[in-house]
């Protein structure tokens, strides 16, 4: 933990590059980055920045504009970074390996006065756009002055922006403001007790925003940045074996992973030599690590305690959450001191907002959620950043005005989480497919949807065949968006087929939470930060193409949820609309016949006049088709009032309720034709008897319709 002079001395700082200038000041034969055999003192790193900030003005780079810095791995690109920062401008981070339709997106978005990079990537980068190129290893800056150019910089003025990953679609360049990132940095030193013995190992690559927190996080408190020699949020084929020989060399104690590298390190721990699965090594597998965080993905309870016993004690394993919108981390998880409990292959717990951070969860009316109901994460605090280039319109819709927040002011992360009784933050999933403002309605389904995809996603995770597996909503067909499960199962694994799998959901899961499909996988897709690439996810075959009980089948030839633990309940859907409709047809003959055996003389209209014929025959065609689908409820309609998901009671109030309003009317209207005006008994007996319950029926519809689905896990 800091020490209140060491905070006194942050809070002096109102820029980024001033932060590392303190540093530099106060120590500055300390290492500030390695990467293999290079180094770079504070002092060093310093003047070469000022020496570089003063070559890149002279070159146009005015105070208020933006630089592209797309260099590769090493010491330089801290140099160039901090430059563009002394130089009063912006810095967009630019990974120089990638493709060029990212490559060209970026630079023609982000329209950077000039792009600093290196002559083996010159080629590249001039056909990608028209800014002017500086290539460091090139540029003569032996002629520049060391001292800083002294370019006037604030902390409301723009550091960088920083663009995200793009799993939604093309990345969005964050507008990040200086004071956005140093609140960041504060929260960080106080939580992870940053301080200058640490030494932080940098895995990710420039483009992301987690590479721009370590730098941070390293440089402002006083550390050693260790860049690890291989990328490997970039490198899929980067064996994590030399991973703990890596932290082990270099005394690695704080470093960051996405959720994807976490479960291939606990995967190669696990291999290892455990005395028993799930028990910590012999030894420390990751020596002097103190700190291990995990980010970028959904990360579940039980990968982040396995990774925990895995580590030891001696080791914090934090699952962090947050967005480059809002200075990158928001919330934190700390999973020391904490049980292993049965639903952990269940849930994802993001844990309390770091300092200076608020996070809330607000309904589809944008107001705070009671705790335990599911709703939008919104993030607010001094991370948050202004907004999007060249996109007004997400800016409002994202970036909302809130009374409830005391700057009036909160991201809208477009992400559904739950607030726990005892004040943890659960992740639950994206709404990816909910862009700017929507009606409340549509929100709010949006969000029953995001949970029914999360508990289907923990029951599917919790097969034994299954090594991992996600479940999303996806238009399958124009205009209706349905669940589908996709499952990496273990090779040669029993039940570990699509239709093997659906029913075991089906069984699990309330009605109408089931997905329509599970479809296996050999591995889930992922984009270039590691995430999961929706749109790369095949779709399953049509219900026709598959068989029940086939080993090829990808989905359930129904679409209807399940239910209890055994068997699933089919539903209307599930059955021939031929088959319903004949059941109607059929009952609806048999009232017509049976009235004259049961009413006789109901129907007579020998005292109607010729005129009302027409419309009493009508009124009895009516009675006795209310009867038919009446009687067609009851035999077919309880599974598709369980897939609304109230609870079983009501649903079950709901379905005799209905069938009772359809059926009751045949009986009824014969009967009271039959009554004498003024037999008081029998039109007592049957106003008690039909009546009375009819509007009874009707408040249990009433109570179905505005009561909220049940939320089950």
């Amino acid at each position: 933990m800091p020490t209140d002079g060491e905070a006194a001395e942050d809070r002096a700082a109102d820029t980024l590059h001033g932060l590392v200038e303190l540093r530099a000041g106060q120590a500055p034969q300390a290492v500030a980055v390695r990467c293999g055999d290079a180094e770079l003192t504070y002092g060093e790193l310093d003047k070469r920045a000022d020496a570089l900030a003063r070559h890149l003005a002279a070159r146009g780079l005015a105070p208020g504009g933006r630089a592209a810095v797309a260099l590769g791995r090493g010491t330089q690109v801290y140099v160039a970074l901090l430059a563009v920062l002394k130089a009063g401008a912006a810095y967009v981070p630019l990974e120089p390996s990638a493709p060029d339709a990212l490559l060209r997106h970026v630079l023609a978005d982000a329209a950077p006065d000039l792009v600093v990079t290196e002559e083996s990537h010159r080629v590249r980068l001039a056909d990608a756009g028209p800014a002017q190129i500086v290539c460091l290893d090139t540029a003569d800056l032996t002629e520049e002055p060391s001292d800083p150019p002294g370019a006037p910089t604030g902390p409301t003025d723009l550091a960088c922006v920083l663009y995200t990953s793009g799993s939604t679609g093309l990345p969005t360049g964050a507008l990040v403001e200086h004071r956005n990132l140093l609140s960041a940095y504060r929260g960080w030193r106080e939580v992870y007790g940053l301080s200058p013995a640490d030494r932080i190992l940098q895995t990710s690559s420039l483009e992301f925003d987690v590479f721009t927190a370590d730098w941070v996080r390293a440089l402002g408190s006083g550390a050693t940045l260790v860049v690890a020699p291989r990328n490997l949020t970039l490198d899929r084929t980067a064996d994590l074996a030399g991973l703990p020989a890596l932290v082990a060399a270099e005394g690695i104690t704080v470093l960051e992973l996405n959720a994807r590298l976490a479960r291939r390190l606990a995967a190669h721990l696990a291999r290892s030599d455990a005395p028993q699965a799930g028990e910590p090594l012999a030894g420390t597998p990751l020596p002097g690590v103190r700190l291990l965080t995990v980010g970028a993905e959904k990360w579940y309870l039980d990968e982040q305690l396995g990774l925990q016993r895995l580590l030891g004690d001696g080791t914090r394993v934090l699952n962090v959450y947050g967005l480059a919108e809002a200075g990158v981390d928001s919330t934190y998880f700390d999973a020391q001191g904490t049980a292993a409990t049965e639903d952990g292959e269940r849930v994802s717990l993001i844990g309390r907002p770091f300092p200076g951070t608020r996070v809330y969860v607000v309904g589809p009316d944008g107001t705070p959620v009671p705790p335990g109901q599911a709703g939008e994460i919104a993030i607010a605090g001094g991370g948050l950043g202004r907004g999007y280039l060249n996109r007004a319109d997400d800016t409002r819709h994202r970036f909302v005005r809130a009374d409830f927040d005391p700057d009036g002011r909160v991201l809208l992360t477009g992400d559904i989480g739950r607030l726990r009784d005892d004040g943890v933050l659960e992740f639950l999933g994206r709404a990816a497919h909910v862009v700017g403002p929507v009606p409340f309605a549509r929100k709010a389904a949006v969000v029953s949807r995001v949970a029914a995809a999360a508990r289907a996603e923990g029951r599917l995770r919790a097969h034994p065949a299954v090594r991992e597996a996600v479940v999303v909503e996806l238009e399958l067909r124009p205009g209706r968006r349905s669940l589908v499960g996709y499952a990496v199962t273990a090779p040669d694994a029993d039940g570990a087929d699509g239709w093997s799998l659906s029913q075991y959901l089906a069984a699990q899961l309330p009605v109408g939470d089931a997905p329509e499909a599970v479809v296996p996988v050999p591995e889930l897709p992922r984009t270039r930060a590691g995430k999961l690439d929706r749109a790369a996810l095949p779709l399953p075959a049509p219900p026709k193409h598959t068989a029940a009980g086939s080993a090829k089948a990808g989905s359930r030839t129904g679409k209807g949820g399940g239910g209890k633990a055994g068997g699933g309940r089919s539903g209307t859907s599930d059955l021939p609309g031929c088959l319903v409709l004949g059941c109607v047809v059929f009952f609806s003959l048999m009232a017509w016949v049976s009235t004259n055996v049961f009413f006789p003389g109901a129907t007579q209209l020998g005292a109607v006049p010729d005129a009302y014929h027409f419309w009493f025959e009508l009124l009895y065609l009516c009675e006795n088709l209310a009867f038919g689908a009446g009687v067609a409820f009851l035999f077919f309609g309880f599974p598709a009032v369980l897939r609304q998901g109230r609870s079983y009671r009501l649903s079950l109030l709901t379905y005799l309720s209905v069938v009772w309003l359809l059926a009751s009317w045949w009986p009824q209207d014969n009967l009271y034709r039959l009554t004498d005006a003024t037999d008081w008994p029998r039109e007592t007996a049957m106003v008690f008897t039909f009546n009375v319950p009819l509007m009874a029926a009707a408040l249990v519809v009433l109570i179905f319709l505005i009561r909220r689905p049940t939320a089950r896990r």
